[in-house]
């Protein structure tokens, strides 16, 4: 038997926390058991961009940066977000020059992935960036950013060892080591 009709029925859904970012909905719901229940679901305003920069030599760039919400120090490939309605693909080019100041000449969509679809309808889009040319990086003023060249065998060795724990960072390694036969 095949499910896939949504059998939750939503009651009432209230904004309670809404900034420039996202927004956190309340909802009163009757669950698939026909029980009642609540959820409490995070909205994101942008889709996620996440880049995989693979240079001539066959490495990639990684960005460090201290994350807050974890209080700890994060290393990630390039990736940001694309105000919905916005062009995935420029928001992308966007993030890869900000951070890394590479420009690539050949883009790959190689997915579409939801990072934690039991909260939240955040959804990331991968790419991998080819044919690179190295300028200055334009980090947001928000951003302390450090740039770290790797081979993608040590990159991907950094999610097996689990250096590397950012869910889009980790899907976009792997998926590339999978299409590059790494």
């Amino acid at each position: 038997m095949e499910f896939t009709e949504n059998p939750w029925k939503t009651l009432t859904s209230t904004v309670v926390y809404d900034n420039n970012w996202l927004k956190i909905r309340h909802e009163e719901v009757v669950t698939p058991a026909n029980t009642p229940g609540i959820y409490g679901v995070v909205s994101f305003k942008n889709k996620a961009v996440v880049v995989v920069p693979i240079d001539q030599d066959g490495y990639t760039y990684l960005v460090g940066q201290y994350r807050y919400p974890l209080d700890e120090y994060s290393w990630e490939v390039p990736e940001g977000g694309a105000p919905i309605g916005t062009d995935l693909l420029e928001s992308a080019r966007r993030e890869l020059r900000e951070e890394t100041g590479l420009e690539a000449e050949k883009w790959t969509m190689i997915g579409r992935i939801h990072t934690s679809n039991s909260a939240t309808d955040e959804e990331g889009f991968l790419y991998i960036a080819e044919e690179l040319t190295q300028g200055a990086h334009e980090p947001e003023e928000t951003e302390q950013l450090q740039i770290r060249r790797v081979s993608l065998a040590d990159a991907v060795d950094m999610v097996m060892n689990s250096e590397i724990t950012d869910a889009l960072s980790v899907c976009a390694l792997l998926k590339v080591a999978r299409l590059k036969q790494i």
